[in-house]
């Protein structure tokens, strides 16, 4: 049951209705219009509280939403870190085979290009594995290099791979030439070999030799194995060996083994 307040509101409203009707014309019209004029800011504001709402609404995303486009980027972007990755890998690998046609161009060898496969675990860095084999007409001794110089002999032959000894392996002495004071030698595995692949030592050089270090070596071709001229690598010191009956030095190669991933076959 409504109370005595709500009567005497209702009776309010209905006698200024009756007392606006009954008012004259010009009266009535601009009391309508005053009362407009109240009303129309009210219905501004009314305007201007639903726009903004509906722009809030728009501009706060839900949490979940968020964290699915915040997963869907972060996943963008590591495909695209792979894409980046194998794109630097392809271009190193086309840099490395222009390399080795360019080189194969100007060798005064025939050569047949090789992959490697394999290395052995139980010799690391010694021995390495090539995907050719008698299938491709490799034998064994023949002289394995890559652009740099050269990188070993061929040891043993199956139908398709061949295994490979580096230089610094007891199995692969290799006979040498001093370029520039034309002084020749032997190349054995170096004494510091296991701490690094790339040092070598050179012996039975002359007891007077010349030999600086810097000085180039390569292949002298003396042994029927490698033909002469075939980078080796750089003679880092001299030192005099045997009561001094003999001068020895210690080269660095000029190929790192642990690097090589194609190589040539010399035939």
């Amino acid at each position: 049951m409504f109370k005595r307040p709500h009567y005497v509101a209702t009776l309010f409203v209905v006698l200024l209705v009756v007392g606006i009707l009954n008012l004259p014309q010009p009266t009535s019209a601009r009391l309508k219009l005053a009362i407009s004029g109240l009303y129309l800011p009210l219905f501004g504001l009314v305007s201007f509280f639903q726009s903004t709402s509906h722009r809030l609404s728009d501009a706060f995303t839900p949490r979940q939403t968020l964290t699915q486009e915040l997963d869907q980027l972060r996943r963008e972007v590591q495909e695209l870190q792979v894409q980046l990755r194998q794109q630097e890998e392809q271009n190193r690998a086309n840099a490395q085979y222009r390399e080795m046609l360019g080189f194969a161009k100007t060798a005064p060898w025939k050569l047949k290009a090789a992959r490697v496969i394999g290395r052995d675990p139980a010799n690391w860095w010694r021995s390495l594995q090539i995907d050719l084999g008698t299938r491709d007409g490799v034998r064994a001794n023949l002289p394995v290099i890559c652009a740099e110089g050269l990188v070993g002999r061929i040891e043993s032959v199956s139908f398709n791979r061949s295994q490979v000894v580096l230089l610094g392996d007891p199995a692969c002495r290799v006979a040498v030439l001093i370029s520039e004071t034309r002084e020749h030698g032997v190349l054995v595995p170096g004494s510091t070999s296991q701490l690094d692949q790339t040092l070598v030592d050179l012996k039975y050089l002359p007891r007077n030799s010349q030999v600086k270090p810097g000085s180039s070596v390569v292949t002298s071709g003396q042994g029927g194995i490698f033909p002469k001229g075939i980078p080796v690598g750089t003679v880092g010191d001299v030192r005099q060996v045997g009561y001094e009956l003999y001068t020895a030095a210690r080269v660095k190669l000029a190929v790192d083994p642990s690097r090589v991933e194609e190589v040539w076959v010399v035939f």
